[in-house]
């Protein structure tokens, strides 16, 4: 068996022809699937976590990610029009380098989606729970708590995940109608913070803007790369879009453009407020509020945050669901994560088994493990994706492509050295847990997948 083996076009088209998902998504849609998972891991999530790493400059930590994730934004579009298929990189890999790279990058993404819908579902936890604090409400630390912060389960984290898990067994297009509702929602609360919190930065919180150098600008920069795990999201919807080839490529731009202001303005305003050694993680943007007096203001923006999060929990199980359905296709994983029901044309047995151990790890693991965690399979997907098309562009140079990426090779090199540097700014803690569960992944391919392989078993 040849473990490098390549998919054809036809064959990657044939697969997606097969699948049964009804195409009814438009670019909006599309776009606020992106800005639903991208704005939401991040501004209530990671902002807290990157500011405590490189202090007010978590400020430039944003601009430098933004500018990194634009580069590998527009590699993504050139390949999403190009194949419009589910599975993102994962796809895009297989025709590009083989099925055993592509084993590792769907592996990969699979981390990615599961912890970063744990990461949400943790930090949407901590928010309600702070809301709830508030109001004079106060819960047992044993339901509400990982372990390692004195609880037995944080029980808030499971049931968000149950409640959005069941959503997307019912049906995408409901799904995403609802989710569209909840970005407009969140936009205009992030905004509202922004208002507010202006009128109360104290510019003494600025300095000194870098406390931990340039060291720590990047290891910020690493920490809270995760937020632009959108793109992904946004081209795992290829096979459900009405005209993939104009709906992705517009929904990205309309997601990059909008989530890069809205990042760099809280992050400015965040730490304007609060020294950022207090800052909260799990209740970082209603908590600065609450600091200043504006209690209505942090009430309204931590229930914004509250319906904000849970968008971004739909859009990054919803990627997830759609890398295990596009591998199990293949035969890399058991057929039970490809079936579609007959009457919500969902994957819905992919859907209950990914929000399960997505639940598992946000009721159990810390917030600050599970950020770490998940940078990593955020940038290397962002390094295939850039290879793949220095690769495509001298294998298939005549290929129709709807958007070419400006200065090949040299945006997609960029991004690749941008990447590979974030990587080395990672705790070997995180590299430690991130490899183990690359060799699982390894054992699941040897001992199932490449037995099971539709690519490998073709000629038998």
């Amino acid at each position: 068996m040849n473990i490098f083996k390549k998919k054809t076009l036809e064959q990657i088209l044939e697969g997606a022809n097969k699948t049964g998902l009804k195409k009814n998504l438009k670019a909006r849609d599309i776009a606020a699937l992106g800005i639903g998972a991208v704005v939401g891991v991040g501004i209530f999530v990671a902002t807290g976590e990157g500011a405590h790493a490189a202090g007010p400059a978590v400020i430039v930590s944003f601009i430098i990610a933004a500018i990194v994730a634009c580069l590998c934004g527009l590699s993504y579009t050139e390949l999403s029009t190009m194949f419009p298929v589910a599975g993102s990189t994962y796809s895009y890999a297989y025709i590009t380098f083989g099925e055993i790279i592509a084993m590792i990058i769907g592996w990969c993404l699979t981390a990615e989606y599961l912890v970063a819908c744990s990461a949400v579902a943790s930090g949407w936890s901590g928010t309600f729970l702070g809301i709830l604090s508030n109001l004079g409400i106060t819960l047992p630390t044993a339901l509400t708590a990982s372990p390692s912060k004195g609880g037995i389960v944080d029980l808030p984290a499971i049931l968000i995940i149950a409640v959005i898990t069941i959503m997307l067994c019912y049906g995408m297009k409901e799904s995403a109608r609802v989710n569209n509702i909840m970005v407009g929602i969140k936009i205009c609360i992030i905004l509202l913070f922004v208002i507010l919190g202006s009128s109360h930065i104290n510019v003494a919180n600025y300095k000194p803007f870098i406390p931990f150098g340039w060291k720590g600008v990047f290891a910020g920069t690493a920490t809270i790369f995760f937020s632009y795990i959108g793109f992904d999201a946004i081209s795992t919807a290829a096979e459900e879009a009405e005209n993939p080839k104009r709906d992705i490529p517009l929904g990205l731009i309309m997601c990059l453009v909008v989530v890069s202001f809205l990042y760099i303005s809280v992050a400015f305003v965040l730490t304007g407020m609060v020294p950022f050694k207090e800052i909260i993680s799990e209740n970082a943007v209603p908590g600065a509020l609450a600091r200043v007096g504006i209690n209505w203001g942090s009430a309204l923006v931590g229930t914004g945050a509250i319906i904000g999060m849970i968008s971004t929990i739909l859009a990054v199980l919803y990627g997830q669901v759609r890398v295990f359905m596009v591998m199990s296709r293949d035969g890399l994983l058991p057929k039970m994560f490809s079936k579609v029901h007959k009457t919500h044309k969902t994957p819905y047995i992919s859907t209950i088994i990914t929000g399960t151990v997505a639940a598992i790890i946000a009721g159990f693991l810390p917030l600050d493990l599970i950020v770490q965690f998940l940078s990593i399979g955020t940038l290397l997907s962002f390094i295939v994706v850039s290879l793949a098309v220095i690769t495509l562009r001298i294998k298939m140079p005549n290929f129709e492509r709807i958007f070419r990426c400006p200065g090949v090779p040299f945006t997609p090199v960029i991004t690749i050295i941008c990447c590979i540097y974030l990587l080395s700014r990672l705790h070997l803690k995180t590299w430690i847990g991130f490899i183990i569960w690359l060799i699982i992944g390894m054992i699941v391919y040897f001992t199932y997948g490449r037995k099971h392989s539709v690519l490998q078993n073709e000629d038998k």
